[in-house]
C-alpha cells in the first residue's frame, strides 16, 4: 500500500470572508477552504489539515499581512480555546457577519420572506458580560504544541475547557475574560487546592475521579453561586470534597450560594441530581429594570444580563400588547419574558420542561408582586395541545423562545391551530427558526425581525421574528 501525500502547505493565502462556525474562508483554485482564528482581508500562509474533493480545511501557520480588520486578541488562549474566535475581528465587523448570517439563513437558505429587517443590536458590553460559566475537570489535560515542544514535563491536571473535537481533554486555563475576574480567582485556587491536597480530578472515559465541574454564576445584584460538581467514591473522598467545600467557604465569603453534586452518571448534566447547600441560599438574584429574578442552579437565564433586558425590550415591542391580551410564553424557563410582559398583559402563560425552573417562575412572580401569570411544567409538545388550549383560552399573542434545536412539529401544528394574532419567535439558531418559520409560512407572514448580539467575539446571534397572521 502506497504512503498517504503529505498534505500541502499554502502560501500567501488571502481571506475573502467569515463563515460558519466561527471560521473564515478562502478560494484556492476550484477549491473552499476553512480556516479558524483568520479575519477577511488576512494574507496568510496555510497548512491544510483535510482535503476533500469540494473543500480543504487548514491553519494559519504565519500571518503573511494582516488585516486592518484584525485587533489583538484579549485572552493568553486565543487560538488554542475554541471559546472566542471572533476576539481578533473588529466588533463592528462582527456584527456586520451575524446580520449576514441571519439574512443567509432565513433568505437565502430558507427562503423565508421578510418584510423589515432591524439593524442588530450591539452588546454594551464586548467583555466580562457572562453571568455564567462551566469549567470541566481532567486528569488528561490538553498540551499544546509549544507545551509539547518544549520537551518539559506538564501536569496533567486540568480545569478549563473541553477541546472542540476532544470530548475527552480539557485545556487547563489560566485567565478567562467573559465572566468578571472573580471566575479566574476561584477557578486557579481550586485547581491548586487540588492539586496540593492530592484530590483526584476526572476521568472521562474511565468515569472515576472526584472532581468533575464546576459551575459559576454571578449577578448585578452582588450575589454569587458556585456549584461543585464530585464523584465521590467512598467516605475518604467525601471527607475531601468537603474538605475542599469548607476551604472555599472559609476562602471566598463573597460566595453566598454555595453548592454541590455527587454525581456519578457518565455525563455531567445534573438536571437530574439532588443539589446540596453547603453554605447560604440554593440561589440567587439578577435584577432586571424594576424586576428581580429568582435563578437557582438548574434554571436557564440569559448569560448575558445586560443584553437580556435589550432583548426582552425587542419582545416587548415585537409583541404590541395593548393590556387585554392573554399571552402565551413557550420554553419561559424561569419566566423571565413572562413577568417581563405580565404590566403590559391582560394574563400570561408560561410553559417549561424544567419543574424547578417553573417553582422560580412562580416565586418570581410573587417576589414582583405579579399576580397575573401561570406556568406548568412538562414536555412542550406533551403540554401544549388542542385539548390544553381548549382549557386555558386561545392566546392573542405567542412568544416561543426553544433551544437550539428548535419547536417539534407537534409544537408548530398546535400554534397554527391556535391561531393567535401575533407570534414573536426569539431564536438563539437562525438555522432552526428559518425552518420553522417555513412551517408556518402558509398562515404567518414574517412582518420584521432584529437581531440581537447576546456573545460578542462569537459566532453566535440571537434573532428576534414578528408573525402576523395572513
Amino acid at each position: 500500500m502506497g504512503r498517504k501525500r503529505p498534505l500541502p502547505l499554502l502560501e500567501g493565502v488571502e481571506i475573502a470572508a467569515v463563515a460558519a462556525e466561527g471560521k473564515a474562508v478562502a478560494r484556492v483554485g476550484e477549491k473552499v477552504l476553512f480556516v479558524p482564528y483568520v479575519v477577511p482581508g488576512d494574507v496568510a500562509d496555510i497548512q491544510v489539515t483535510r482535503q476533500k474533493n469540494a473543500y480543504m480545511e487548514g491553519r494559519a501557520v504565519r500571518i503573511v499581512a494582516p488585516s486592518p480588520l484584525r485587533v489583538a486578541p484579549v485572552c493568553p488562549h486565543f487560538g488554542v480555546c475554541g471559546g472566542c474566535k471572533w476576539q481578533v475581528l473588529r466588533y463592528e465587523e462582527q456584527l456586520r457577519a451575524k446580520e449576514r448570517q441571519v439574512m443567509d439563513q432565513l433568505v437565502r437558505i430558507g427562503k423565508v420572506d421578510i418584510g423589515q429587517a432591524l439593524p442588530i443590536l450591539p452588546s454594551g458590553q464586548t467583555l466580562a458580560y457572562r453571568n455564567k460559566l462551566e469549567f470541566g475537570f481532567s486528569d488528561k489535560g490538553w498540551l499544546t504544541d509549544e507545551e509539547v515542544r518544549s520537551g518539559v514535563p506538564m501536569s496533567r491536571h486540568a480545569l478549563g475547557f473541553h477541546i472542540a473535537g476532544a470530548f475527552d481533554k480539557i485545556l487547563d486555563i489560566k485567565e478567562c475574560r467573559l465572566m468578571d475576574d472573580v471566575n479566574n480567582r476561584l477557578r486557579n485556587d481550586i485547581r491548586r487546592y487540588a492539586v496540593e491536597n492530592g484530590l483526584s480530578f476526572y476521568d472521562l472515559r474511565e468515569n472515576r475521579g472526584l472532581l468533575r465541574s464546576m459551575m459559576l454564576r454571578n449577578s448585578n445584584t452582588g450575589e454569587l453561586m458556585l456549584l461543585m460538581q464530585f464523584r465521590m467514591e467512598d467516605e475518604a473522598e467525601r471527607a475531601q470534597a468537603m474538605g475542599l467545600m469548607q476551604h472555599l467557604a472559609d476562602a471566598f465569603p463573597e460566595v453566598t450560594s454555595l453548592l454541590y453534586v455527587d454525581n456519578h452518571k457518565a455525563n455531567d448534566t445534573f438536571a437530574d441530581q439532588v443539589v446540596h447547600t453547603f453554605k447560604g441560599t440554593d440561589f440567587i438574584h439578577e435584577r432586571m429594570g424594576a424586576l428581580r429574578f429568582k435563578v437557582g442552579p438548574k434554571s436557564f437565564y440569559q448569560t448575558n444580563t445586560e443584553q437580556a433586558n435589550n432583548l426582552y425590550k425587542v419582545v416587548l415591542e415585537f409583541a404590541h400588547l395593548g393590556g387585554d391580551e392573554r399571552v402565551y410564553d413557550l420554553y419561559t424557563g424561569t419566566g423571565t419574558i413572562a413577568n417581563f410582559l405580565a404590566p403590559h398583559a391582560a394574563h400570561v402563560l408560561g410553559i417549561e420542561y424544567v419543574p424547578e425552573a417553573i417553582e422560580d417562575a412562580w416565586e418570581n412572580s410573587r417576589i414582583n408582586g405579579i399576580g397575573n401569570t401561570e406556568f406548568h411544567a412538562g414536555d412542550m409538545k406533551d403540554i401544549l395541545t388542542a385539548g390544553f388550549i381548549q382549557q386555558h383560552g386561545r392566546p392573542d399573542v405567542l412568544i416561543t423562545d426553544p433551544p437550539r434545536a428548535g419547536m417539534h412539529p407537534d409544537v408548530v401544528r398546535t400554534i397554527l391551530n391556535a391561531a393567535p394574532g401575533r407570534i414573536v419567535y426569539v431564536s438563539c439558531n437562525p438555522a432552526t427558526q428559518a425552518r420553522d418559520l417555513a412551517l408556518m409560512d402558509g398562515q404567518y407572514r414574517v412582518a420584521k425581525i432584529r437581531p440581537v448580539d447576546m456573545f460578542p467575539h462569537t459566532q453566535h446571534v440571537e434573532n428576534v421574528a414578528l408573525l402576523l397572521r395572513r
